[in-house]
């Protein structure tokens, strides 16, 4: 991976997986396009994701509240929405913190 970017595309996780199990390159590339649109699919469902000894992503419904827009300072009401979050598990914190 490189160390140098601060960002990990799909390119770089398909390059890594074939280096490691030693498959083309190119049906790495599938194997990560599926596990992440199967990750997709599952949140669009409003399920949550667990990955031992990483972590979960769930998808949090945020209520409506009052904000303020910066630029003016006019107080507004930001919508209802979704959103995901993610909380790495112990395992990944503790080799993150060491």
């Amino acid at each position: 991976m490189n160390k140098q970017n601060s960002n990990v595309t799909r390119k770089e996780l398909a390059e890594e997986l074939a280096r490691k199990i030693g498959l083309p390159q190119t049906s790495c590339a599938q194997i990560v396009d599926s596990f992440l649109d199967n990750m997709k699919q599952v949140m669009l469902q409003g399920e949550s994701i667990k990955l031992v000894h990483f972590g979960t992503f769930n998808v949090r419904n945020k209520s409506p509240r009052r904000g303020r827009n910066p630029r003016t300072g006019e107080s507004i009401t930001i919508k209802k929405r979704q959103a995901i979050s993610f909380r790495p598990s112990r395992k990944l914190r503790d080799q993150v913190n060491v």
